[in-house]
């Protein structure tokens, strides 16, 4: 009987740990880092994207007429109309389409494995021939 008064005795007789103090301090802690925190805006490059082609088929004929694509293929090579033409001359192309659609966009479809090099110059290219929006597709290579 008397080792069950003891137990119950050293039980009572600890201290707890008053943690109130610290969540002060922690939440003074987090109130400080939110307000002196610095939100960066991420700054990146925006693509135009083509929209969804329509569903009638007779629409979708004269967007293919008023848009020029312009291939850049996995060997680098590079064609409109399925005919290939060299990176220099995308511009005189682009000039002559804007010459009959000055509204048509310009479109280049890279597949993904093609050197970015050339994907790059190929849209200087169209800007340079005075395409206002030159916008990128990629596709995937085969």
């Amino acid at each position: 009987m008397g080792m069950r008064r003891r137990r119950q005795y050293q039980e009572h007789d600890e201290e707890a740990i008053d943690l109130a103090p610290m969540l002060d301090f922690v939440l003074n802690l987090l109130i400080f880092f939110i307000i002196t925190a610095v939100f960066v805006k991420e700054v990146g490059i925006s693509l135009h994207q083509p929209s969804a082609p329509p569903n009638n088929q007779q629409q979708d004929k004269e967007d293919d007429k008023g848009t020029l694509f312009i291939a850049v293929h996995k060997s680098g090579d590079v064609s409109i109309d399925s005919r290939l033409i060299d990176v220099a001359s995308v511009r005189a192309n682009v000039e002559r389409f804007r010459g009959e659609k000055p509204e048509g966009p310009v479109i280049v479809v890279a597949n993904t494995k093609a050197a970015t090099g050339v994907v790059v110059r190929v849209m200087d290219q169209a800007r340079q021939g005075g395409a206002l929006d030159v916008m990128l597709q990629p596709t995937a290579s085969k």
